[in-house]
């Protein structure tokens, strides 16, 4: 008698697990579309455009650095492109660390690769091993970033911006 009791208690206290665990889950995750790709130069346009993309592609990144350039028509471009510059070989040259992404991107898809390679032009092979590069431009400019990038132990990653 004790054993029957024991089962139906079990057996009473099992079933809401048991109905939980079958329950569908009925709540529609709702993805934002896309922001697209900016017709014009805007920095906040692009901005939004470059956010989004990385957002996107991010992965299991632990740590982002998003190296974006203005339009080529803008106040003291070289000024801003040298710093750029600056920053992406300082961090490159560190090497990396697990779970890093580094995203490349501007309004001037040739422009952002010349910056992307030459970041990579002084590190060491193997140095950047579970890091990612993004590079979000044209489909033309890919193969050079690309060849630039793999020496060191990055991951590549290409993200056609349209």
């Amino acid at each position: 008698m004790k054993m029957s009791t024991r089962l139906i208690l079990v057996a009473c206290l099992s079933l809401p697990f048991l109905a939980a665990c079958q329950k569908e889950d009925t709540t529609a995750v709702v993805e934002e579309a896309p922001v697209a790709k900016p017709a014009t130069n805007d920095e906040n346009d692009w901005a939004a455009y470059l956010t989004d993309v990385v957002r996107r592609n991010v992965g299991d990144a632990s740590s982002i650095y998003l190296y974006t350039l203005p339009a080529a028509d803008s106040t003291d471009y070289e000024g801003e492109y040298e710093r750029q510059l600056d920053k992406a070989r300082t961090d490159v040259m560190r090497g990396g660390v697990q779970g890093t992404l580094l995203a490349y991107g501007s309004p001037d898809s040739a422009k952002s690769a010349d910056l992307a390679v030459s970041s990579f032009e002084e590190a060491q092979p193997g140095s950047m091993n579970g890091v990612r590069v993004l590079f979000i431009g044209d489909a033309a400019d890919s193969e050079r970033v690309k060849e630039a990038v793999e020496p060191s132990g990055a991951a590549y990653q290409f993200v056609e911006a349209k």
